[in-house]
């Protein structure tokens, strides 16, 4: 079986399994515990493989006294945590549906898997990982008995699924299968869910952007990171060159700072490479003594409010002090722009998707554009098709920006048109043919006509600083070409025939009436 058709084969299964399971329960709330037990499979056989090469034995077959002070300390060191061998996945569920603890006895691991990083440097990376995973919750059912039958149903189902052989292919088909159910999850909860996964195809262009013809970054970073998609496309994109220094996001909501980190492990990227944070990014920002950063990507929440200048003391904040001035507080976006060229080094660049309306409206997005364009840190703006993201048909662009432009110039692309995207069911989808189509715009900075153009920068000041594609970007014009000629021949030659054809019939009926 070829690895497409394995994996194929696997995301069906794991969707039928998530749909079966989960019965009348909502399938958005339901999430946490497919995606859970997925996390917990898989850092289980993590584990056991690390045991397994460094002592030649079978791990998952030891008894847990056998287990020294020394060994588990090692361990920690190593991965960030530890599993007894009665803790593991598989021996859990060789037993899940008979145990009529099975609700309390997960809780137990699953808070000794946590607690077991406590004083080690992998603490804040393991801490609170399984808090989503409820599994005294009433989602599950009302009684204990119901509980366990569904606990162990979704255990069952996940210990049936093939993921090949560790060694060869077990990570990734791991990280797709999880990546795989997130966008399924997403794709069906409508905004609730869209609103932290930014769809792989989408994080594939975005990364390509930040790290254009970096042969290596210090590191990567993500503002509004949900569940750290981008931050793993630019993993996948980047394999064969080096993040040197690991991966950086942040996220204000729980859930989906949980999967985040979870994602990152499940892509086999270990505690010391990844540093997630809780919070919020605009008012309580973290990693600012870790700035700056090769490489920001970010797909950041559409015109949210936040506190703007109801908090003085934001204006003279090193992130937008230099602007002179804050994002309006019904509108975030800017405060997310310049957030991210703080943090931005003068090598790197950010590729941010931004709502359409910042790059024309008046008032105090208009001053940000002016203090952007003025110091030419704009490189591109993109405008990309309608209904690429789950949850909203909007038609966003992405923002680059970047610190190191020669020229005082900004491009322009235009990929709205049919020759950009693939109709994929309700939804619109960027193919890899598609995207080096932008990516070969975007390094070469050439006029294409109706497709990109460059803009020196005095001429989009003439323009009130506005940074809409459309208005510089000529459309194509689709409509139908008339010869007004050729039509004005064609409508004599008719008139002709009707006058024709009129004295034709006035001369029967004189005949008929003589």
């Amino acid at each position: 079986m070829t690895s497409t058709a394995q994996r194929q084969e696997l995301q069906a299964k794991i969707w039928r399994i998530a749909n079966d399971v989960r019965g009348s329960v909502d399938g958005w709330d339901f999430k946490q515990f497919v995606l859970g037990t997925l996390f917990y499979r898989f850092i289980s056989e993590n584990f056991s493989r690390h045991f397994d090469a460094e002592e030649g034995i079978v791990y998952a077959s030891m008894t847990d006294d056998v287990i020294t002070t020394a060994i588990k300390d090692d361990a920690i060191k190593t991965k960030g945590y530890f599993i007894y061998p009665s803790q593991l996945f598989v021996n859990v569920a060789k037993t899940a549906n008979t145990n009529p603890n099975l609700n309390t006895d997960l809780k137990k691991i699953f808070d000794a898997i946590e607690s077991s990083a406590n004083g080690y440097p992998s603490e804040p990376d393991i801490k609170g990982l399984f808090a989503d995973f409820d599994t005294t919750s009433t989602r599950l059912g009302n009684s204990v008995t119901d509980k366990n039958k569904r606990l162990a149903a979704v255990l069952k189902g996940v210990e049936e699924l093939d993921f090949g052989n560790f060694e060869d292919n077990q990570i990734d088909l791991f990280g797709d299968a999880y990546e795989f159910l997130i966008s399924n999850y997403a794709a069906n909860a409508g905004k609730s869910g869209g609103e932290f996964f930014t769809p792989q195809h989408v994080s594939k262009l975005i990364a390509q952007l930040a790290m254009h013809k970096q042969t290596k970054v210090n590191k990567i970073y993500d503002p509004a990171c949900g569940s750290g998609s981008l931050l793993l496309q630019a993993k996948k994109h980047f394999d064969n060159h080096i993040i040197e220094e690991g991966f950086y996001g942040q996220e204000v909501n729980h859930t989906t700072y949980n999967l985040a980190r979870m994602n990152m492990f499940l892509h086999n990227i270990n505690y010391d490479k990844f540093n997630i944070a809780l919070g919020n990014t605009l008012i309580d920002p973290h990693y600012g003594d870790e700035k700056p950063f090769d490489a920001i990507v970010s797909n950041p929440p559409y015109s949210i409010k936040w506190i703007g200048d109801d908090d003085p003391t934001l204006i003279n904040d090193d992130r937008f002090a230099p602007a002179g001035m804050l994002a309006p507080k019904s509108k975030a976006d800017f405060a997310f722009v310049l957030h991210a060229l703080s943090y931005l080094s003068s090598k790197g660049r950010a590729a941010i998707v931004c709502f359409p309306g910042i790059f024309y409206r008046s008032g105090a997005e208009q001053k940000i554009r002016k203090y952007l364009v003025d110091n030419n840190f704009v490189e591109t703006v993109i405008a990309l098709a309608p209904n690429l993201f789950f949850g909203t048909s909007i038609a966003v662009n992405i923002l680059v920006l970047s610190k190191h432009k020669t020229e005082n110039k900004t491009q322009f692309i235009d990929a709205t048109g049919e020759d950009f995207f693939k109709k994929v069911t309700n939804n619109n989808m960027l193919e890899d043919k598609h995207i080096e189509k932008i990516m070969e715009m975007f390094d070469n900075k050439q006029n294409v006509e109706h497709e990109a153009v460059i803009i020196d920068n005095n001429k989009i000041a003439e323009n009130d600083y506005n940074l809409s594609v459309s208005s510089y970007v000529e459309a194509k014009d689709n409509r139908e070409q008339v010869d007004i000629k050729l039509l004005n021949s064609e409508i004599s030659k008719t008139v002709e025939k009707i006058n024709a054809l009129r004295t034709s019939i006035d001369a029967i009926i004189s005949q008929i009436e003589n």
